[in-house]
């Protein structure tokens, strides 16, 4: 497999400001949402522009969280999102990764003639859960990436490989979850079954964990993966490479490295599929550059499989 960068923009608000830490991009309208893991609001991106799209209420006071603000423990840190439907109508959520009591929540966007709208859920219960089942301190959650099978949520843990944590993976009724977050269904009522755990291999002796996932067309799934050498799910490390994989259940059947944009590591977080093909095709990606300061990239990036 090999992975090419086609095109390179940086995301930013009409404002000029920039789109902080990308960790999620998903279809909405006609453009695309791209999730900040560390602010109340995400980026309705349409013909290069972003449009600020409120996703929760200010937390204490705040919209955007960071270490030298003291505000990081308050971030929602939405890193999942996908394409749903809620009455017949379409939608996106978003899902925290979990570790504290602010990243266990869940949100639905969606347009009403035109007008983005969008409701939250807090699903401490089902964090808990999904904890339990893949034996990791819920402290140590780590829920980055997530895609649909046949209707079924698979949700990507992506662990520290480093320490011994693989990447591994949990399923749900998609539907359900749709309910919980929609305030129709309780959060205790769901369920998660179906772990899997994923090799995809190291970049200097750091190992690849899973970010994202996208379905292909055959029903594999595409994954990015960063070598990112973290301390613990909350605190971000040096990350030494980044990749692609393809997964068919819990075996990688083709990796290729993601190239560097601008000399560096790209950590890309969030993917979604442009067009496919059967020997590849075209991927959205977006990069968390871990800078508040820095727009983030969203790379188009051309997959050829052997």
């Amino acid at each position: 497999m090999r992975v090419e960068a086609e095109a390179v923009e940086y995301l930013r608000f009409e404002d000029g400001s920039p789109v902080r830490a990308a960790s999620a991009v998903a279809r909405f309208g006609d453009g695309f949402l791209v999730s900040q893991d560390d602010a109340t609001s995400a980026c309705w991106w349409r013909s290069g522009v972003g449009t600020p799209v409120r996703l929760l209420p200010p937390v204490d006071g705040h919209d955007t969280f960071s270490e030298a603000e003291h505000t990081k423990a308050l971030k929602p840190d939405l890193e999942a999102a996908l394409h749903v439907t809620l009455d017949d109508a379409p939608a996106v959520l978003l899902l925290g990764s979990g570790s504290t009591e602010a990243r266990m929540r869940a949100v639905l966007v969606g347009l009403l003639d035109g007008v983005p709208w969008a409701v939250s859920r807090d699903l401490p219960p089902l964090y808990a859960l999904v904890a339990d089942l893949l034996g990791v301190d819920p402290e140590q959650l780590n829920l980055e990436g997530a895609c649909v099978l046949d209707g079924v949520l698979r949700w990507f843990h992506r662990g520290r490989p480093a320490a011994g944590l693989s990447s591994s993976s949990v399923d749900l009724d998609l539907a359900a979850l749709v309910a919980a977050v929609a305030g129709r269904a309780e959060p205790a009522d769901l369920h998660a079954t179906g772990v899997r755990t994923y090799d995809v291999g190291d970049v200097e002796g750091v190992g690849l964990a899973i970010t994202d996932a996208v379905v292909l067309p055959d029903g594999a799934v595409l994954v990015s993966a960063a070598a990112e050498d973290s301390p613990n799910a909350y605190d971000d490390g040096p990350v030494r490479g980044s990749a692609l994989a393809v997964l068919h259940g819990s075996r990688v059947s083709a990796t290729a490295a993601i190239p560097r944009i601008g000399g560096r590591v790209a950590k890309v977080e969030g993917l979604a599929l442009l067009a496919w093909g059967e020997h590849g095709g075209r991927v959205l990606a977006v990069v968390d550059e871990d800078d508040p300061t820095a727009a983030s990239a969203l790379l188009t990036l051309r997959v050829s499989l052997p």
